[in-house]
């Protein structure tokens, strides 16, 4: 290090910063030291590509001045190299995360678009404690719920059962196939529990089973729910915060589904 130009220097300096800005953002929304705007969308998004440009720029700097140099370094063109394709990865990324977004637009997912089924008490007090989004009637058009004031004309118009149908149509209930309640009420919080779901809670008289997920950096909590009847499992699961979810729902709820089939003997 001692040898190598400044402007090297700077890009390797910024280049061990940047994961650790990027945890700072994520683990601060974790721990509760700012809200998930401020470490998502401020911090990860908008501060992050702000430094992502800087190390751009800095390391386009320092390329052309490592090739003016005479003689030229490796180890100097590498550092810029890598200065300038770490950034160029991680805007894909974002990029690609964008887009993502934009196929998936709702966060509230279910297996019964007509009758999804229902949070208990509990867990509506928790949402409501954490000022969560509001539960969405599945029914109404996006353009009339608050929370998609402003999305697309073409996106306004649907309701979350049209969404789900034209966006999850492989996701449906699971049959029972001879399968008890109660086995089944056991099969899905034993799923739960190896998924890492917390808060896991059953109610064999309703045969309902809920359990919250949780994802590592950030700490986004998603409230799950199944609903056993007496002939299928029904399952919905629904972020507490954002409006796009990433498709992260529907990916749950397929393998939870998964899951809890091979306990029961169903696929």
């Amino acid at each position: 290090m001692k040898n190598l130009p400044w402007h090297t220097k700077i890009v390797l300096a910024l280049l061990a910063f940047l994961p650790l800005y990027f945890a700072v953002a994520a683990l601060g929304t974790k721990i509760g030291v700012w809200g998930w705007q401020t470490g998502l969308v401020a911090l990860t998004f908008g501060g992050g590509v702000i430094l992502l440009g800087i190390i751009a720029v800095a390391a386009l700097v320092s390329l052309i001045l490592g090739v003016l140099a005479k003689p030229r370094r490796n180890v100097v063109l590498a550092a810029a190299i890598i200065g300038l394709l770490i950034p160029g990865a991680v805007f894909v990324m974002f990029t690609a995360a964008r887009g993502t977004a934009a196929d998936n637009p709702i966060h509230d997912v279910a297996t019964d678009t007509s009758d999804p089924p229902a949070f208990s008490a509990e867990t509506l007090a928790a949402r409501a404690e954490a000022e969560a989004n509001p539960l969405s009637d599945y029914q109404t058009p996006l353009g009339e719920l608050e929370l998609y004031k402003g999305v697309a004309p073409e996106l306004a118009i649907k309701s979350h059962a049209q969404i789900i149908t034209d966006r999850y149509a492989n996701l449906a209930p699971l049959p029972l196939a001879g399968a008890s309640r109660a086995d089944a009420v056991a099969a899905v919080a034993a799923a739960m529990g190896n998924m890492g779901f917390n808060n896991i809670r059953t109610d064999a008289a309703t045969g309902t089973v809920e359990g919250v997920a949780e994802t590592f950096w950030f700490g986004f909590k998603d409230d799950v729910v199944a609903r056993i009847g007496e002939n299928e499992i029904d399952f919905r699961s629904v972020s507490r915060v954002g409006r796009s979810d990433l498709g992260a729902n529907a990916e749950r709820i397929a393998e939870l589904r998964q899951r809890v089939a091979g306990q029961i003997g169903q696929r």
